[in-house]
This record gives structure tokens, C-alpha cells and sequence, in this order.
């Protein structure tokens, strides 16, 4: 991993550090499109509160809000890096990855906040834990509330459990918990199957082994996929609460919606198809249309109660049915074009 070949896109540029003299312990890594405000917020909340050498690495998807602009005027000692194109968010870490220098690798959303101590905290963590291959910090919503970052690895049962409802029947029972692990606390060290991509830290020995992302997915599920591959290499997947930072959600995703939404179910089913066996793919399809169809049915139901809902159901419903689309196999070009899509 560390001897591995650093190749820019013909059209991209990189504007380099202030100081290139310091070799970092912790290389982050943020992928950003169209996220100016939250961007300048996280590089913010980076420039302090850290004891550990560290380098920041900025990898812009062809951002038109001035988000380049912003990062070299404001922040002189952040590598940026401009690829000249919309790679996506696999692609798009993987070009950073490729360029860092650290023994610790943090991936951060550009809508994240990392609080005082959290890179500190966890590369610790790892340099205690030599098993671990991946840690994932105790992460907050923008209301202080907290956010669910643990994931299970997808299966027919824990998805049924989430279709049905069961989950919120039972949310204390692990049994009945779906993906989501509802019954956890987030308030102890813990292995998962899966930690949500808004903000890893992995270390480079580790990925040295499992590999980068994959980059097939195009956005979204490449950090199950990723947790998966580190699993099975034989590294722990962990959260470890003595980190803590504010994910705000929405820096990229909330531009369009809708094809968001489809993004996200194309590389769902790319997932199950990738790790899965043919019938337990055929019955998350099964299951996934459940549970679009009776969103269907409400959202219908609503704007039939509530006119002034009108809008926001017409776009509710253009969600699930594009989704529909996707895991049948009938997607429109209209939704199936994601080339201006960042996450």
C-alpha cells in the first residue's frame, strides 16, 4: 500500500501543502462536491484540537460553488486536490488514499465536524488494538442526538425484520434489530459488520490487504463492501465511542434527491449481488419492493388527505418508483445517468 502508484486523471491538478517536511501519523481524507458551507466548516473544525501529526487531503469532484477556490485561500496547509471530473465517492477516495502518507487513513464526509481529540482518540485506539483493522467514532446528529453508525451486514432476515417493522416492535432485541442495530447504545467498544462511510479510520497495513474501495460503486454501499473485504481478510471492524464527532448529513445528497435515492439502490443491489447467492438476492428484491410499495401506498394516501403535502408527495413518490425501477430492472436513462452525481 505504501509503494502504490499515485495517477491523476489527465485533467486534474493538485495545489500541494504549505509544508511537505512532516511526515504525518494520520493522512485525512475528504471527497467533496458542490459542499462549500460544510466543507469550510470541517476543514474548520480540523485545524485544531489534534496533537498527532496529520495531513488533510481534499479531493474535489469538479465542485462549480467555489468550494476549490475557498479551500486554497483559506486553507493553505490542506493538499487539494482537483480531478477535473465527477470520479464519485469510491474513486474519489481512492485518489486520495493513493496521494496520502500516513500509517492511519481517516475517510470524513465534507459534512462532518470532527470534535476536539477524535483523530488522537482513534489512532490511538488502533495503535492499542493491533487486530483492528477499522475504527468508526461515536458520531452525532447536528441536534446532538445520536446517529446510528453501526451496521449489520445486509441478510434476509435482518432486512424482513426492517420491512415488516419488527425493529420498532422490538427495539431492544437484537433478534429482531434489522441492519440498523437498533438495540445498540453506542456506549461501549464494540465489533460491527459494518461502520457507516461518513467517517472511518483504517489502517494502511490493513488496506494494504483488503484493498481500496471498490470502484464499481459509484457512490453509496462501497463502505459495507469495504467493512466486508476487512472482515474477511481477517481485521476487526470496530466503534469506539471515546471518539466523537457531528455527521450533519446532506452536504452533497441533499442537491437532487431523487437521484440520490436511485443511486443508492443501484449500488444496494450491486452489493447483494457482489456478496450474496442468487436466491438471497431475489429475496431482498422481494423484500426492497415491499417495502417501496407500501411507502407508495401512504405517500398516495397522504396527498389525497392533504393537498398542501401535494409536492413533497409527487417527489416521494418519484423516489420509490425510480427505486422500483432499479431493482427490476426497468430504470430509465433519466435516472440511471449519475456522471454529475457526488456525494
Amino acid at each position: 500500500m505504501a509503494d502504490a502508484v499515485f495517477v491523476l486523471p489527465a485533467e486534474s491538478s493538485i495545489v500541494p501543502r504549505d509544508d511537505e517536511s512532516r511526515v504525518p501519523d494520520i493522512s485525512v481524507v475528504i471527497v467533496s462536491w458542490n459542499a462549500k458551507a460544510f466543507l469550510e466548516d470541517c476543514l474548520e473544525s480540523l485545524a485544531k484540537g489534534h496533537d498527532r501529526p496529520y495531513e488533510v487531503i481534499v479531493v474535489d469532484n469538479d465542485s462549480s460553488d467555489g468550494s476549490p477556490e475557498a479551500v486554497v485561500r483559506r486553507f493553505p496547509w490542506v493538499t487539494l486536490i482537483q480531478s477535473g471530473t465527477n470520479l464519485g465517492f469510491a474513486k474519489g477516495n481512492n485518489l486520495g488514499i493513493r496521494h496520502s502518507r500516513g500509517r492511519y487513513i481517516a475517510l470524513i464526509n465534507s459534512d462532518v465536524k470532527v470534535l476536539p481529540e477524535c483523530l488522537d482518540q482513534l489512532a490511538e485506539f488502533l495503535a492499542a488494538n493491533p487486530e483492528v483493522g477499522m475504527v468508526g467514532p461515536r458520531i452525532f446528529s447536528g441536534d446532538g442526538r445520536q446517529q446510528s453508525s453501526c451496521r449489520r451486514f445486509p441478510s434476509l432476515w435482518n432486512n424482513a425484520c426492517e420491512v415488516f417493522g419488527l425493529n420498532k416492535l422490538f427495539p431492544q432485541s437484537s433478534f429482531f434489530a434489522g441492519e440498523h442495530m437498533s438495540y445498540f447504545g453506542y456506549d461501549r467498544a464494540c465489533e460491527v459488520d459494518v461502520l457507516v462511510g461518513c467517517f472511518v479510520m483504517a489502517r494502511r497495513t490493513a488496506v494494504a490487504e483488503f484493498g481500496l474501495f471498490d470502484e464499481e460503486f459509484f457512490m453509496y454501499s462501497e463502505d459495507i463492501d469495504w467493512c466486508r473485504r476487512c472482515r474477511r481478510a481477517g481485521w476487526k471492524v470496530m466503534f469506539y465511542p471515546g471518539a466523537e464527532a457531528i455527521h450533519y448529513c446532506g452536504g452533497s445528497s441533499s442537491n437532487e434527491p431523487l437521484r440520490f435515492a436511485v443511486a443508492q439502490e443501484r449500488s444496494r443491489l450491486r452489493l447483494w449481488r457482489k456478496h450474496l447467492s442468487p436466491k438471497e438476492v431475489f429475496g431482498l428484491v422481494v423484500l426492497a419492493t415491499i417495502g417501496h410499495c407500501s411507502r407508495l401506498v401512504l405517500a398516495t394516501l397522504k396527498g389525497i388527505l392533504n393537498r398542501a403535502e401535494h409536492k413533497r408527495v409527487v417527489d416521494t413518490v418519484k423516489i420509490h418508483v425510480g427505486c422500483l425501477g432499479v431493482l427490476w430492472g426497468r430504470c430509465s436513462s433519466r435516472y440511471a445517468q449519475f456522471s454529475n452525481i457526488g456525494r
